[in-house]
């Protein structure tokens, strides 16, 4: 959070304008996240848009996956058709002090960031050094473009799925969670694949142990594209699955279809707002 005090009769006119300029110019965070199977093309340019087109330098992470160089072979091929400045492959896990020192420096000159799937609490393992979950949130405030996809989406929760529990049964306290990245709001806890590997049980049972708490379910070959935490557009094939509470407790549902567009604050569909402006 940012304060900022301006006085007009401290500066005069001229260091208001200034002022206000620099705040109308403020970084917004941009987030694109995939909910596994093909990345679909139109999220995947949105991305490199958001990152700088031509001049973006994207950094991919693969900690998620025991196969971390065809991770990367295959997301450099998904952007080959962009013809952008820079995709480098960042330090595989574990990260070493050496290797540490590179992944910082790929961080700082990164305009985009992206985390591949597999296992999310394989990535969260390297991101027990809280020095770099605070260089990535630092980072994302400050205007780089963040995505993921499977695991590199369920990481962007401040409450994180791991994937363990029992999932034959509605119940928040069989759904094993541990801290995320957390780039998203800190109520909302997303999950991926979500339609095509029915995880509907397992966000039921976190939202209704936690009335504060907002799910949202991507299904695999659809994307999320969200600008200042707040406003997101449905992109894929599938559709994306909200999971909210009603006044009388029960569950409030709805579902989402590619073009359509969400106001993660008030939970409604909205036309305000489209990425593609």
């Amino acid at each position: 959070m940012y304060n900022f005090r301006i006085s007009p009769f401290r500066f005069g006119l001229a260091g208001l304008i200034v002022a206000v300029s620099f705040l109308s110019g403020f970084a917004q965070q941009r987030l694109v996240i995939i909910g596994g199977g093909d990345r679909p093309e139109a999220a995947m340019s949105k991305f490199v848009n958001w990152a700088g087109n031509w001049k973006a330098h994207i950094l991919v992470i693969t900690w998620a996956t025991s196969e971390p160089e065809s991770a990367f072979d295959s997301f450099k091929q998904d952007l080959s058709k962009f013809n952008m400045e820079a995709v480098e492959f960042a330090p595989i896990a574990p990260i070493t002090e050496q290797k540490k020192e590179l992944l910082l420096t790929q961080i700082k000159n990164a305009t985009g960031i992206f985390f591949t799937g597999g296992d999310q609490v394989l990535i969260m393992n390297v991101l027990k050094d809280q020095s770099l979950v605070k260089i990535l949130r630092e980072r994302y405030t400050a205007g780089v473009v963040f995505g993921g996809t499977s695991a590199g989406t369920a990481i962007m929760s401040r409450k994180m799925i791991t994937g363990e529990g029992d999932f034959t049964v509605i119940d928040g306290q069989k759904v094993e969670t541990t801290p995320g990245l957390g780039l998203l709001p800190d109520q909302i806890i997303v999950d991926q694949h979500f339609i095509k590997r029915q995880r509907q049980n397992r966000l039921f049972g976190l939202i209704l142990q936690d009335k504060m708490s907002f799910g949202v379910g991507i299904d695999e070959s659809t994307s999320l594209l969200i600008e200042n935490n707040r406003y997101a557009e449905v992109s894929g094939k599938s559709q994306v699955m909200t999971v909210g509470h009603n006044k009388d407790g029960s569950l409030m549902i709805r579902l989402f279809q590619p073009g359509e567009t969400l106001d993660l604050f008030s939970r409604k569909l909205t036309t305000r707002h489209r990425s593609s402006r």
